[in-house]
């Protein structure tokens, strides 16, 4: 960890020199006392958040099972370097043109004026600029994380049982208990999934971020979910303890076990890939829930096939299955038709934009259905933002996300 973490850091000081060249041509003109205290504010809190991730490197507390300690270096890390890497593009822009400035001034015989010194103005932008996304992410590690936003979604089928128009639909995803450290916030989030009055709350994985022990304070709170016809779950990527070092097999296997043990204790029917049938007035659809399957080396768990076994052709089908690249991968092209899947995973990469008519995440570049509802051949894919967090400490314009579906016929 420490040989990894050192390049790292070096790099980091490398980025931290140049940015204080705009700090320091910004000061200039101030008081030379004020300047004084603003370079050392720079540098004392620089030399804090590295300190602190050194800290608990070298103190052996920034291991995969160290969720917590992990998330808040990840989170100082973000804090300091992103604003910097946001705005020091405009810092390199005056350095090119001081550059072809110096060499104009070179070939005139100017040498007096060879290399032109930093704008104030510049300067004074670039600091403008990263105090955007400086504070942005200073509120979605403290608020923003645990925004909780309600999404509605309404989806008319023709084949969907006359029983079932209207049928409401939360769907959950990605909680991560071992990242939560605001019991009240998730309490009220809580209270929201459940004032939505729901027919089935359906959780698409990721309970926890490697073990099962996370979630044993969080075991009264999450039983307090509350749906008529039902709580069923799937198990996501990180529920299956694959990446942490674990002592032995067998304590893995039983990781494993104690999560369903622990799912059941909560009120989900975890489905293993296998489906149910939901009944209402004398009509049914299919729940179908496979186990994690995903592409770019993520474990391929799930059997859809096994899962649809008996599930018949006519019958209309809601999919879970945690990693939303299952949809194009499997889902679309299986010979019996389903209608609706519901997935997660992608957290819309904690880290966006969302406007009324614009969205926009790095993570649409590697997962082309990132966040949100998507149709292909009148079959849809939803995929939820996430209920919790997980590695960054925090939410910057991807809310954390309660879905409600509401089924219609049509």
């Amino acid at each position: 960890m420490i040989n990894r973490l050192l390049p790292i850091v070096f790099l980091w000081l490398l980025i931290d020199i140049y940015f204080f060249q705009a700090v320091h041509t910004a000061a200039v003109p101030l008081d030379s006392t004020l300047s004084y205290i603003i370079y050392a504010t720079y540098w004392l809190f620089e030399a804090t958040l590295i300190s602190f991730i050194l800290l608990i490197a070298f103190t052996g507390k920034l291991k995969a099972g160290n969720s917590k300690n992990i998330h808040w270096a990840i989170g100082l890390m973000v804090l300091s370097l992103i604003p910097k890497l946001i705005a020091s593009p405009l810092l390199l822009l005056e350095d090119v043109g001081r550059l072809i400035s110096a060499g104009i001034n070179l070939l005139t015989g100017d040498a007096g004026y060879l290399f032109t010194g930093r704008r104030n103005i510049i300067s004074l932008m670039v600091l403008g600029i990263s105090s955007i996304p400086f504070f942005s992410i200073v509120y979605g590690m403290i608020k923003g994380k645990y925004d909780y936003t309600v999404r509605k979604v309404t989806l008319t089928f023709k084949n969907l049982p006359k029983a079932f128009d209207g049928f409401k639909i939360t769907q959950l995803s990605d909680i991560h208990a071992g990242s939560f450290d605001n019991e009240k916030a998730v309490e009220k989030g809580i209270d929201l999934v459940n004032q939505q009055n729901s027919d089935v709350i359906l959780f698409t994985g990721d309970l926890v971020n490697n073990q099962a022990s996370e979630l044993d304070r969080w075991i009264g709170t999450f039983s307090r979910l509350n749906a008529p016809l039902g709580k069923y779950s799937v198990l996501g990527n990180h529920d299956y303890g694959d990446y942490i070092h674990w002592e032995n097999k067998t304590d893995k296997i039983n990781n494993l076990i104690r999560l369903k043990e622990i799912q059941r204790k909560i009120g989900f029917k975890l489905l293993l890939n296998e489906h149910i049938e939901i009944k209402k007035d004398g009509h049914s659809i299919s729940l179908i829930g496979v186990e994690n399957w995903g592409n770019r080396g993520f474990h391929q768990y799930g059997d859809l096939n096994k899962a649809l076994s008996n599930v018949e052709e006519e019958n209309f089908k809601i999919l879970l299955s945690h990693d939303p690249s299952h949809w194009e991968a499997e889902t679309l092209v299986h010979p019996k038709s389903i209608q609706l899947t519901l997935s997660g995973h992608t957290h819309g990469m904690q880290f966006g934009i969302e406007l009324p008519w614009f969205k926009w995440s790095i993570i649409k570049y590697i997962y082309p259905q990132w966040a949100g509802l998507y149709e292909k051949s009148e079959k849809y894919l939803y995929v939820n933002r996430g209920f919790g967090f997980l590695a960054f400490p925090g939410r910057v314009g991807i809310k954390p996300e309660i879905t409600v579906i509401t089924l219609k016929k049509g």
